[in-house]
């Protein structure tokens, strides 16, 4: 406890020394965002915009701490190291005895002998645009600047605008067709990164190495014939045509949209152009940041085949393969959603997915503005995202296990540097970023999340205090020089019934159902105080292919029944370094006898499982203690439990 005690302690030192004033002028490659920077603008008709993340800041609650907690780990990670491999690669870096007297170097999968070596320091690239954005912090400025100009360093000695950790004969193993670990899924991380920290922290030299780096890979791959091109790509090739088609946007040179339509897979697009669900047991991850690359060539050309597949590849995701949490995929792979309650395993949930699904989901609400993919979002984001770290360490996971039992698996900070590593720096630095929207109409709020929004273009703030979800009320103060005429659109979560609304105490007729939008539209004046009260209940939410297997939820929150630590061998639940992927042949020990089963009324849990004290905790009838999910770290616990009638 003294040592989560001084984590906290830490974490309020961080905060206070992180939330100054500044400013920037964009953000991610989200339709509304960063003006002024994009020479190719959205053209397909949108119903919302999203804000920068500049204009959004994060009040006390759980999800600052999380994303204070980032910055102290992504701060801590010397530049130099970052660059060490890219430095080795280019021959611009020599020491004695490997250079461990002035260099120590990263482990697991950024060893000088992985091939996905460098992946993370493009994630960080992004991460420190995005905690640059959500904070202000000008060290984040300066460690993203450092970064770059490492960078740029290393293609200038390499000559030919390529630039990475890796020789570039790992480019020319994939374009042969022989054996190599995704090496444009690496180089997918840096294009975005550099892109990012043009576009969060304004870095003009980021922009001209990222372009160099384009006209490489056009100069590689043009003269390549189809056959070749079709042989590559079946290579894991991450979201690298999105990230052409964002650079496209903002250069407007069509050879940069040349490009992103190289990496079109036809294997993987064609099918959901026709609607088909065709995913069989395919890798995951491979398939969503595709998906994603076709929602930015919609936004950009208006192309419809685009916008269908996108809009029935994530109603496919979530009707059929999607986990109570939010969460998809069994040890990273589709499995036939007629066996759902078989793949409730210790390696569902791979984190990098549900990264992505957020990313997609999005781009889908700017086109709908439909309150069902902000359930979504929520969903995910409470009980896969903000569950992802560790709190008495900031270490992050891998897979986010469901198997009864079973134990969440942490990252080491010297030796992992998972794919999931990567993808959680920016996780926890960009939570601001989905919890407002506006039109020329209004403002929606789709997260009950403490925060601010400045909605410069209104000369409006809009300010969001709440303990949710300990709490069913969130209160939004309007900040204004002068009075306002717009409509503020309140999210009806499908999972709430006969919400309450008051303004500045009076109380306002809600006629809208479940999974819509709330509109209060009048003058609004400084001071100005909503009040919106949430119901929550208990439910059950059983897997689509045995009902007697199923999870307690409790409004958006999922929750999980605590099983203790017994037969947890040390380093557990820590990775193991000294074990290749341990976190993919992890062995939980899961003691015999351990009960998963829960007796309750399906229809009606709340007669079984009842909430006790002010916290958000539960205990049952035959005395479990249950609370969230996101919650429960460092020891084994139940989410699927088998049910019986009580």
């Amino acid at each position: 406890m003294k040592k989560y005690n001084d984590m906290k302690r830490k974490v309020f030192i961080a905060v206070m020394s992180l939330v100054v004033s500044g400013g920037l002028s964009g953000q991610s490659v989200y339709p509304g965002q960063h003006s002024g920077k994009l020479k190719k603008e959205t053209i397909a008709p949108m119903q919302v915009k999203s804000f920068d993340l500049k204009d959004v800041r994060l009040l006390p609650s759980r999800f600052r701490e999380n994303m204070m907690r980032d910055s102290m780990w992504m701060a801590s990670i010397e530049v130099d190291r970052l660059l060490h491999s890219f430095r080795t690669n280019a021959g611009v870096f020599a020491g004695r005895e490997g250079g461990y007297m002035t260099v120590k170097k990263l482990g697991g999968w950024e060893s000088l002998d992985c091939e996905l070596r460098g992946h993370t320091t493009g994630h960080l690239l992004s991460a420190y645009g995005l905690m640059y954005a959500a904070t202000g912090s000008e060290l984040f400025k300066h460690k993203g600047d450092s970064l770059v100009s490492g960078l740029a360093e290393v293609q200038n000695a390499l000559g030919n605008g390529y630039l990475s950790a890796y020789p570039e004969e790992l480019i020319n193993r994939n374009i042969r067709g022989t054996s190599v670990w995704a090496p444009w899924y690496t180089l997918h991380k840096l294009f975005s990164g550099l892109i990012d920290q043009y576009l969060y922290s304004d870095n003009q030299k980021a922009l001209e190495v990222v372009i160099r780096m384009a006209d490489w890979a056009y100069h590689k791959l043009k003269p390549l014939d189809e056959a070749t091109r079709q042989k590559m790509i079946r290579n894991e090739f991450g979201g690298v045509n999105e990230s052409f088609y964002n650079l496209y946007a903002i250069t407007g040179d069509e050879r940069h949209r040349w490009l992103a339509q190289f990496f079109y897979h036809n294997e993987v697009i064609d099918p959901l152009k026709e609607l088909r669900d065709d995913l069989g047991t395919k890798h995951t991850n491979t398939f969503i940041p595709k998906v994603i690359a076709e929602a930015r060539n919609y936004e950009l050309t208006e192309d419809e085949n685009s916008r269908k597949l996108s809009d029935f590849f994530w109603h496919t995701m979530i009707d059929h393969h999607t986990f109570a949490p939010g969460c998809s995929s069994d040890k990273e792979h589709y499995f036939d959603p007629a066996r759902f309650s078989k793949h409730v395993s210790g390696y569902t949930g791979e984190t990098c997915c549900t990264y992505n699904m957020l990313k997609l989901s999005r781009h889908l609400f700017c086109w709908a503005a439909d309150a069902a993919i902000a359930d979504y979002y929520e969903r995910a984001l409470y009980n896969h995202i903000l569950g992802q770290q560790d709190p008495q360490t900031g270490m992050v996971t891998y897979f986010l296990p469901l198997l009864s039992g079973s134990h969440k698996v942490y990252s080491t900070k010297e030796n992992s540097f998972w794919c999931c590593v990567g993808s959680g720096f920016e996780n926890h630095a960009k939570y601001g970023e989905a919890i407002y929207y506006h039109n020329d109409k209004g403002i929606y709020v789709n997260l009950f999340i403490p925060s601010v929004v400045n909605w410069q273009e209104k000369g409006l703030t809009l300010r969001q205090e709440t303990d949710f979800p300990a709490e069913e009320t969130t209160v939004l103060t309007i900040g204004t020089q002068s009075p306002v005429e717009t409509t503020v659109y309140l999210r009806y979560p499908s999972w709430s019934k006969e919400v309450k609304v008051a303004v500045n105490g009076k109380k306002v007729a809600v006629k809208q159902k479940p999974g819509s939008y709330i509109a209060i539209t009048r003058l609004w004046k400084d001071g100005d105080r909503i009040t919106a009260d949430y119901p929550m209940r208990l439910r059950v939410e059983t897997t689509p292919d045995n009902p007697q297997k199923g999870a307690l939820v409790y409004g958006p929150v999922v929750l999980a029944g605590e099983r203790g630590t017994e037969g947890m061998q040390a380093p557990a639940p820590d990775s193991n370094p000294a074990l290749y992927n341990d976190y993919y042949t992890y062995d939980y020990h899961i003691p015999a006898g351990l009960r998963t089963t829960l007796k309750l009324d399906v229809k009606h849990p709340e007669r079984s499982v009842r909430r006790v004290g002010t916290e958000l905790k539960f205990t049952t009838s035959q005395g479990d203690v249950i609370e969230p999910l996101y919650n429960i770290h460092r020891q084994r616990y139940v989410v699927y439990w088998d049910l019986e009638k009580e």
